[in-house]
C-alpha cells in the first residue's frame, strides 16, 4: 500500500508536534523520500488550508511547521 506524500509529511509533523522546515526535509531525505522545494512548499499550503498544520516564519529562510489541536 502506497501512501500519498501529503498524507506521509503529516504523519512526521504529528510525530514531533511542531518542526521546522529544514528538519522536515532532513527526517524525509533519511527515510529516502525524495520532495521537491516546490513539491513540498504546495503540500504545506493545502495542509494548512485544510486547517490541520500552521507555518510560521522564524527567520527569514526558516519556518516552523506546527500542528493544530483539534
Amino acid at each position: 500500500m502506497k501512501y500519498s506524500l501529503r498524507n506521509i509529511i503529516l504523519e512526521k509533523i504529528k510525530e514531533h508536534n511542531n518542526i521546522s522546515d529544514a528538519e522536515l526535509m532532513n527526517i524525509l531525505a533519511k527515510d529516502r523520500i525524495e520532495v521537491t522545494e516546490s513539491k513540498f512548499n504546495k503540500i504545506l499550503l493545502d495542509l494548512e488550508i485544510f486547517g490541520l498544520i500552521r507555518v510560521g516564519w522564524i527567520t527569514k529562510d526558516k519556518r516552523r511547521i506546527e500542528l493544530v489541536k483539534e
